[in-house]
């Protein structure tokens, strides 16, 4: 079933794809199928005594549900004016019902709870008693059918872009790393920067955020990428906790990193109304910021402990490695420029996929057999099933949001709470989405904020679109290394040896320009590529990294030299002041940092820096 789910998405990106509502019953149909063999109802199942007769039947219910949509579809849409059978009522009632299960199956309860949640609210929406809340609530018969049959629950948006767009990038993902790049991007991080001053650590920064452009997952990269950058940084003297903090900060910043990103970017073409070419250049100006600040904390804490960089002869060469290994950046090269030149999404994917498969016969141990080709569209479709589900159950949250005006009441309350004042509104939508993605994956978060917080800032406070946009897809995203629940965090510490909390704290300290960028193109969206004029966007892009530098600095604890408490405190603020888009407080900023940094010059109390290896 998983190499036809991909057969199916591999055809209708070359022939052209079925009507929106049926290629989703296909796309979610088949995925549910799949989801009830292969993940059990109880994660203490022991897959060697088969597939229990119940996952059977609810595989062929769960997939007949999706496909009513296709076998009748004409009666289903003469029923939005005739009004639905009791077979429709109870066929959606069943439909919602196998989503919700199969989400709790591959993704887990959080995203379920809320998605219960919204349905009791739709359907008792008129026993709340706060005013601002409460609604008349609808009856079953009208909320199954809305959020089976219509485009505005399960099959709504999110799941229309999962059966376009994100299906086709995450099998070109799982193609491209059984050509054995994410080896040779490890290899590449180390050859570069290697022999510098704390180099594993900063190695495993570009690893990860090579790796991630193509992986889209923060606790699967962290645990691809990290078995190996991990163990090195340990053997470097990095602490277990900063080892996997650095890997997983990294990691979690894959999502926002050109060209590729994750499955929410491609959900956002369609919320902001540009294609996914400008979503794409928006994001990287910040992605390079994000993995930046990595870097420079990274170099901060190599510096304070006096890590050296790695042996010249413990390295691969950088000439040789790109003379036998270099075509492998072919596919990333070409879905870059086919985007760029303006191909769709959906045909980059498809050349993507041609060119990566294309690299793999290039050599004998990544050259595929017939079974081997089999396996790479059985993993393709594994590996989109926990999407799939993800973005079916955040339809409902989104289905019932549209259906009871939530969005407009939970808009109204941030502005409420927040008085008019912008930052106010920021700092609560902030606190929603990393609230939010602490139990939801990254895709059903952006959905939800993107339903319900952005707007309000769009339509009350004038911003741009676009950088509302990324700001909830930003926080949606760092609530994986943000305490308590700091999954990718947890796996990094879990290689490392480290404690899981302590580790999570210290990839904030590390990822803290996470917290500041949105912020930073909030109030310059020239960041993100609204109106951009040249002086302005070089002022801002130095400004902004001279910011993170001095807010990462502060709480690592060491700039020139260690720093003082008060000296942190300066830095801090002066970095706080440099994101400011005004040339008075960034023009204090640097003066504050720059005397800072003078002082620690002159002291004598301090360590010798440590010296980077010759090469």
């Amino acid at each position: 079933m998983g190499v036809s789910l991909t057969c199916f998405h591999l055809y209708t990106a070359y022939f052209g794809t079925l009507p929106s509502q049926q290629q989703g019953a296909v796309h979610l149909g088949m995925a549910l199928g799949m989801i009830f063999i292969l993940f059990p109802a109880t994660r203490g199942a022991d897959p060697r005594q088969g597939v229990p007769w119940y996952d059977i039947v609810l595989a062929f219910a769960a997939t007949f549900a999706a496909y009513y949509k296709i076998i009748f579809y004409e009666e289903v849409l003469r029923a939005r004016i005739t009004g639905y059978s009791t077979v429709d009522l109870t066929i959606a009632v069943l439909g919602v019902l196998f989503v919700l299960e199969a989400t709790r199956r591959t993704v887990g309860m959080p995203i379920v709870v809320m998605a219960t949640l919204a349905i009791l609210y739709a359907l008792f929406g008129n026993l709340i008693p706060s005013p601002l809340l409460s609604h008349p609530g609808f009856a079953l018969e009208q909320v199954s059918p809305y959020l089976w049959f219509r485009e505005s629950g399960v099959f709504g948006t999110p799941l229309q872009i999962s059966a376009r767009f994100i299906f086709l990038f995450l099998f070109f993902g799982v193609v491209l790393m059984h050509t054995g790049v994410g080896r040779f991007f490890n290899d590449l991080a180390f050859a570069l920067t290697g022999r510098f001053t704390g180099g594993a650590g900063k190695a495993a920064v570009i690893a990860s955020s090579l790796q991630g452009m193509i992986s889209g997952s923060s606790i699967g990269n962290t645990v691809a990428s990290g078995s190996f950058t991990i163990p090195m940084m340990k053997n470097a003297r990095f602490k277990p906790e900063v080892a996997g903090a650095v890997e997983a900060s990294a990691s979690t910043g894959g999502q926002i990193m050109p060209p590729l990103m994750g499955a929410a970017a491609f959900i956002m073409v369609e919320y902001v109304g540009v294609s996914y070419r400008e979503i794409m250049f928006a994001a990287l100006i910040p992605a390079i910021l994000y993995f930046t600040g990595i870097f420079i904390g990274v170099h901060f804490e190599a510096k304070r402990h006096r890590i050296l960089g790695l042996p010249k002869d413990q390295l691969p060469s950088k000439r040789k490695l790109m003379l036998e290994k270099g075509y492998m950046l072919l596919p990333l090269l070409v879905i870059v420029t086919t985007i760029s030149v303006g191909f769709t999404a959906q045909r980059a994917a498809l050349l993507g996929i041609a060119c990566a498969f294309a690299v793999s016969l290039v050599r004998k141990e990544t050259r595929p057999s017939l079974r081997g080709i089999l396996d790479i569209f059985e993993q393709g479709a594994r590996v989109a099933l926990p999407v799939i589900a993800a973005v079916a159950c955040a339809g409902i949250i989104a289905g019932v949001v549209g259906m009871t005006g939530m969005g407009a009441k939970f808009a109204a309350g941030i502005i409420s709470l927040a008085d008019g004042v912008l930052i106010l509104a920021l700092i609560f939508t902030m606190v929603a989405c990393i609230v939010l993605g602490m139990g939801l994956p990254t895709t059903a978060n952006y959905v939800v904020t993107a339903t319900i917080a952005a707007p309000a800032l769009i339509n009350e406070f004038g911003l741009p679109p676009m950088a509302v946009h990324l700001f909830v897809f930003y926080f949606g995203i760092i609530a994986d290394i943000t305490p308590p629940v700091c999954l990718a965090a947890f796996a990094g510490a879990g290689i490392a040896q480290a404690n899981p909390m302590k580790t999570g704290f210290t990839a904030v300290k590390l990822a803290i320009g996470a917290f500041i960028i949105p912020y930073a193109f909030i109030y310059n969206p020239m960041l993100v590529m609204v109106d951009p004029t040249p002086l302005g966007l070089i002022s801002a892009l130095i400004f902004s990294l001279l910011g993170i530098m001095g807010v990462s600095s502060a709480l690592l604890g060491y700039f020139v030299r260690d720093s003082r408490v008060w000296e942190r405190l300066i830095l801090l603020a002066a970095g706080l002041a440099m994101v400011v888009p005004e040339l008075l407080t960034s023009g204090l900023g640097l003066l504050a940092m720059g005397a800072v940094g003078w002082w620690q010059s002159r002291r004598k109390d301090a360590f010798q820096d440590a010296k980077p290896l010759a090469s």
